[in-house]
Parts: structure tokens; C-alpha cells; sequence
């Protein structure tokens, strides 16, 4: 699931798209949630990491190394959506889902604009920070879409697929002898 998702995140960056109608939000909601350890935090990140190398490489527009004041906001930004995800792990419910993938969609917006504010894109003032909020509205509205559309897709099918086949798929994954441990394979 990790390697699909990965794949997922990071095709749909170098895709085109709208400005921030994408899907790594809500894998940072849906990794926080059902991935244990460094795997949660791998996930987003490593997805985010991988499409800036590949947009930097390929010269994509809006993609690659920028400025590093907004570049750490924003992968904080993203970190934050597993951090929230955490918390969705004991109690998923729609509504539960919804709330987390606006609160995810508010940090990153915090995030990424304090970013691009403190890399001197806007005035140092109250009235710069205010301003640079201002016009990053429209970016909001797509991460919103984005992540409350993705995040439906994402829990909702996973969910739907336990409900309907928990002891087949539970099945087929412990009878795997490649996801077994070696010293519990019986020769």
C-alpha cells in the first residue's frame, strides 16, 4: 500500500493541474492514520521530495528547489497532515475525516504562506503577512477541494474494502510467504 500511495502522491504533482488540487494531503491524513512508525511521515514527504527532484530535473513549472524559507514551510506544511491524521486512528468517522482534512488544509495554508512571507516576497510587517494571506486565498480553496476530494476517495474505499472483505484480505496477506518473517517460514 505504501509503494501505491507513494506513486499516487507523487504522479499526480507532475500532472497538470490546479494550483494545490492534489492528493498529498490527504495521504499525509490517511498515513498518519493507518501507518505505523516513519512510514506516516516517509510517505508525504517522500512523495513531495521525489516530484521536486523530478519537476526540478525536468525544469515543470511551479516545481523543484525554490526558495528555502517557503520550501521548509511547506514540507512542514505536509508533516503536519500525518501529524493530524494520528489522530484519526481510534475514531473515523465522516465527519472526523472531513474536520482533519480542513484542519490539515488551514495548517498548510499557515504554513506555506508564513513561508513564502518570511522569504521576503511581502513586506516584514503585519500589514505584508495580512496582505500575503490575502492573496493566497485562492490557493486555500484548492487545497480544500483537494483534500477533502481526496480524502473521501482514500478513507472511503479503504474502509468500504474492510468492511466487505476483512478476513479475505487478511487472508491473503498473512499466507504470503514473502510478508512473513524468515524465521517463520517452514521449510
Amino acid at each position: 500500500m505504501f509503494y501505491i500511495l507513494f506513486l499516487i502522491a507523487t504522479a499526480t504533482r507532475l500532472m497538470p493541474h490546479p494550483p494545490n488540487l492534489v492528493c498529498v494531503g490527504a495521504i499525509g491524513l490517511f498515513a498518519g492514520c493507518y501507518l505505523r512508525g516513519r512510514s506516516a511521515w516517509l510517505l508525504p514527504i517522500g512523495a513531495m521530495l521525489a516530484s521536486d527532484v523530478i519537476g526540478h530535473v525536468f525544469r515543470l513549472p511551479g516545481m523543484g528547489f525554490y526558495n528555502p524559507a517557503v520550501f521548509c514551510m511547506v514540507y512542514a506544511g505536509i508533516a503536519a497532515s500525518a501529524l493530524i491524521g494520528r489522530g484519526l486512528a481510534k475514531n473515523r468517522t465522516a465527519a472526523r475525516i472531513g474536520g482533519a482534512a480542513v484542519a490539515s488544509s488551514i495548517v498548510f495554508f499557515l504554513a506555506s504562506n508564513l513561508g513564502v512571507w518570511f522569504a521576503g516576497q511581502y513586506p516584514p510587517t503585519a500589514a505584508g503577512l495580512i496582505a500575503c494571506y490575502t492573496m493566497a486565498i485562492p490557493f486555500l480553496t484548492n487545497t480544500l477541494i483537494g483534500n477533502l476530494l481526496y480524502s473521501a476517495v482514500l478513507f472511503g474505499t479503504y474502509e468500504f474494502s474492510q468492511s466487505q472483505w476483512p478476513a479475505r484480505l487478511t487472508r491473503l496477506v498473512s499466507t504470503q510467504p514473502a510478508l512473513q518473517p524468515v524465521f517463520a517460514r517452514k521449510y
